[in-house]
């Protein structure tokens, strides 16, 4: 029986940096990971794969070479079951190993719904984290003309755009009334749809999809909810993710009715002794402080530092106080991003707020070569200005400047705090100082603030 003091099961971006952080805090200690694929998918790059990348092998984290320099104990292979009583786990290739202390990153598995006629036919997919499922994906898509997206979440909005770059006919069907709609609000939403409207997607919203329907095994069309019929060589299905906890569950660690594990603020199970991290684990938002099904490797990578530090002791006072939800990306030059939570999410929970949406150009003058529009929205609470969510379109500085959106929420910064802040502009890099989006935005909000005060 091999023996370790740190076993994490799962290869990909929590159980890496899980593995890392966990020994560079306690290097005295022996790790091991196991893995089921000796490379890990880079999951945000997934998408990529089908345009801008070409192929999968331009899409993976070289696992066991960081490991090896880091000092972790690598291993292929798949755990069948866990002993929580002896604290073993058993690989299905029957070798066994016992561990002091244990982290699940177990990831996330596609959804798949079994209420949706036609999933099983030939040339209908979704987007697993499997590199040789997606080769073979990538493949058979390779000469198809006609392809429908359902789901028109981050995933689904990449995908469709890296498709129709070699000029397929592409339509992305989101049955709520916008794209991306866990994301932003409607006036930001509509922008960015407009962006992929250009570039040649076809966009249906508010339809879902009734049943997917075969010809000789494979599919041949889509039959819509308002009984449309769209013709289609291949069918992606980006319905989202759940959680792969049947492991856990299986050795009786607490998952929640969704099927997410029980954590706390340190990332610990109710088990003592085992942890859980990244997609597989439970998560609360840092605004609302409900339960938020948020699935993010950021976010995940987050939560395995914290794991990581504490496994022996409270290493730290920092504990994980909420996923803020940072989303970003981009559709060709145009980059936008959120955080927190939307203006339309805020005034369901009860909040009274205010908002501040500011329009300029990412560059100064705005006839540099690269300037691109740039907006900037930012939602506060009106009593006391705190900043909760906010969104940002524009150029591919889109990305960093939403992450300065996320930094102000989590350190509860005001559109006080924001207004008065100093920062450094350049006309190659950024916004003028006399018109910094985030320092505008702010500026609106504070306005509202004493006039609605």
């Amino acid at each position: 029986m091999k023996e370790t003091d740190v076993l994490i099961i799962g290869g990909s971006a929590a159980g890496m940096v899980a593995a890392l952080t966990g020994k560079s805090s306690w290097p005295a200690k022996k790790f091991t990971l196991v893995k089921m694929q000796k490379d890990a998918m880079v999951p945000c790059g997934i998408p990529y794969i089908f345009g801008t990348l070409g192929n999968v092998d331009e899409n993976i984290m070289p696992v066991d070479s960081m490991m090896e320099q880091a000092g972790v104990e690598s291993i292929t292979g798949r755990v069948a079951s866990l002993d929580t009583e002896t604290k073993t786990a058993t690989l299905e290739s029957g070798e066994k190993v016992r561990y002091d202390r244990l982290v699940m990153a177990t990831g996330s598995l596609p959804v798949k719904p079994s209420w949706l006629n036609g999933t099983n036919l030939k040339k209908v997919f979704v987007i697993p984290k499997d590199k040789s499922y997606l080769e073979e994906m990538n493949e058979e898509i390779r000469d198809c003309r006609k392809i429908v997206v359902v789901g028109a979440g981050f995933i689904g909005v990449e995908l469709s755009d890296e498709l129709k770059k070699n000029g397929r006919e592409v339509t992305l069907v989101e049955k709520m009334p916008d794209i991306l709609p866990m994301a932003f609000d409607k006036d930001l939403a509509d922008r960015i749809e407009h962006f992929l409207d250009e570039r040649g997607v076809k966009i249906m919203t508010g339809v879902g999809v009734k049943e997917i329907k075969g010809k000789d095994g494979a599919v041949h069309e889509v039959l819509l909810g308002n009984g449309e019929v769209l013709p289609a060589d291949a069918v992606v299905l980006s319905m989202g993710y759940e959680p792969n906890s049947r492991l856990a569950r299986e050795a009786g660690i607490p998952v929640d009715q969704n099927g997410f594990i029980t954590v706390d603020e340190y990332m610990r199970t109710p088990v003592p002794g085992i942890f859980a991290v990244g997609d597989c684990a439970e998560k609360r938002d840092f605004v609302t402080r409900k339960k938020a099904p948020v699935m993010l490797a950021s976010t995940a990578c987050a939560e395995a530092r914290i794991a990581g530090l504490n496994l022996y002791n409270l290493h730290v006072v920092k504990t994980f106080s909420g996923t803020i939800a940072i989303y970003s990306t981009a559709i060709g030059p145009y980059g936008f991003g959120t955080a927190g939570i939307t203006e339309a999410r805020a005034r369901e929970e009860g909040f009274v707020v205010e908002t501040g949406l500011f329009e300029g150009v990412d560059r100064h003058p705005g006839k540099l070569p690269d300037a691109r529009k740039q907006i900037v929205k930012l939602v506060a609470a009106r009593e006391s200005g705190i900043i909760i969510g906010g969104g940002v379109i524009g150029g591919l500085s889109a990305g960093e400047l939403t992450n300065l959106i996320g930094l102000a929420i989590e350190n509860k910064m005001t559109a006080y705090n924001l207004l008065m802040s100093q920062i450094g502009t350049h006309p190659c890099l950024t916004a003028s100082p006399a018109g910094y989006p985030l320092i505008k935005a702010a500026e609106m909000i504070v306005r509202k603030i004493r006039k609605n005060g």
